[in-house]
């Protein structure tokens, strides 16, 4: 199983921190994954509030390339309908030539109404922006150069990139895909699925079957297995392991809420969010606490081997997958977040390391 950390730059909670603070925190909790034998280290892309501000995750992940020498480097993800392609791709190329090839390209379409009102584009585009832009992206970086493309929403003359890309992408592309349209688009461009864990895991393995089913019609190899991402503590001291998760993951909950606009109508009439109308819904009539419940049960969170359990469970109804970790958010204290991440890395990581995961799933 292959193991990550996902930075999600945030300031909202209780603490008061600087946006410096920020920073300065989760890079030092890089550093310590990187050395500690994670995979991969991921970063957001998000604009403008408390909840998440990293406005170019290819700046942040070329500053960890030189600071890091084994943990691939993800953007977890670019969100293409607020980019243009040929910028990210010659970003891309850059970062993998400067990483010397530890870049994964994580690719999402955004679901803030907040963040696409200040860019100026409507939450209207977004499918349209993604599917678009997404294979002028991968075609410049497979060949070189973005071919000339006259479309609804980008019109590019033909240029080369440079660096020239001297490694294929295929097989680090992943897309976060948390709707149905998303998940067949990820298997569409052949791309590894990524979920952040907060519906029934019923629900997420039907959708990894369509995306396996989409995949295995499309393309001549088997579909990766999935990465969910998860809000974590861990800790050895069960009473504090329920404080804390309580306390971050239910606060970093309600910022969910608050940035997307969970509980918001505007989903349904949305073009291309419309299972987020239907979400929306019945979270409103579930009601805030049982939606709460829900969220903390759903997390690998708690003592090592609650977090063993929790996986063992998941794994008994979806199948294979990888993982990602966030062990910093909702103005968690570095001391806690520190403490968590040295403790999965000693007595659960091992474990997870051990597990006979294949890099694609079954038939």
């Amino acid at each position: 199983m292959e193991i990550g950390l996902q930075l999600l730059s945030s300031s909202w909670g209780e603490r008061e921190m600087s946006d410096s603070d920020v920073y300065k925190e989760e890079l030092e909790l890089a550093l310590r994954a990187d050395e500690l034998g994670f995979d991969s280290i991921g970063m957001v892309e998000h604009h403008f509030e408390d909840y998440s501000f990293c406005p170019d995750n290819f700046v942040y992940l070329s500053h960890l390339a030189a600071k890091t020498k084994n943990a691939k480097l993800m953007t977890g993800a670019v969100i293409v309908p607020w980019n243009e392609p040929l910028r990210v791709a010659e970003k891309a190329a850059l970062l993998d030539e400067l990483s010397d090839g530890r870049l994964v390209l994580g690719l999402g379409r955004g679901l803030s109404r907040r963040e696409y009102d200040q860019f100026g584009i409507s939450m209207d585009e977004s499918r349209g922006r993604f599917d678009e832009g997404t294979p002028m992206i991968l075609s410049a970086l497979e060949t070189g150069v973005m071919e000339e493309h006259k479309g609804e929403f980008f019109n590019q003359p033909r240029a080369v990139i440079r660096p020239k890309p001297t490694r294929s992408f295929k097989g680090r592309i992943n897309q976060v895909a948390m709707s149905g349209d998303s998940v067949i688009e990820a298997a569409t461009i052949g791309a590894k699925m990524m979920q952040f864990s907060y519906k029934p895991m019923e629900v997420h393995k039907q959708e990894i079957d369509s995306y396996a089913t989409e995949y295995r019609k499309l393309h001549d190899d088997a579909p990766p297995v999935p990465i969910f991402i998860d809000l974590t503590v861990c800790d050895q001291d069960a009473a504090r392991a329920e404080e804390h998760v309580r306390k971050y993951v239910g606060d970093y909950f309600l910022s969910v809420m608050h940035h997307y606009e969970m509980l918001g109508e505007h989903f349904s009439s949305a073009k291309g969010y419309e299972e987020y109308g239907e979400a929306a819904t019945a979270m409103r009539e579930a009601g805030m606490d049982a939606v709460l419940e829900a969220y903390l049960d759903s997390q690998i969170a708690g003592t090592p081997q609650q977090m063993l359990d929790k996986l063992e469970a998941r794994r008994a109804v979806c199948g294979d997958f990888d993982m990602l970790f966030c062990f910093k958010f909702a103005g968690m204290e570095q001391e806690t977040a520190m403490r968590s991440i040295e403790t999965f890395a000693k007595e659960v990581m091992p474990e997870m390391k051990n597990l006979d995961v294949p890099r694609t799933l079954a038939a």
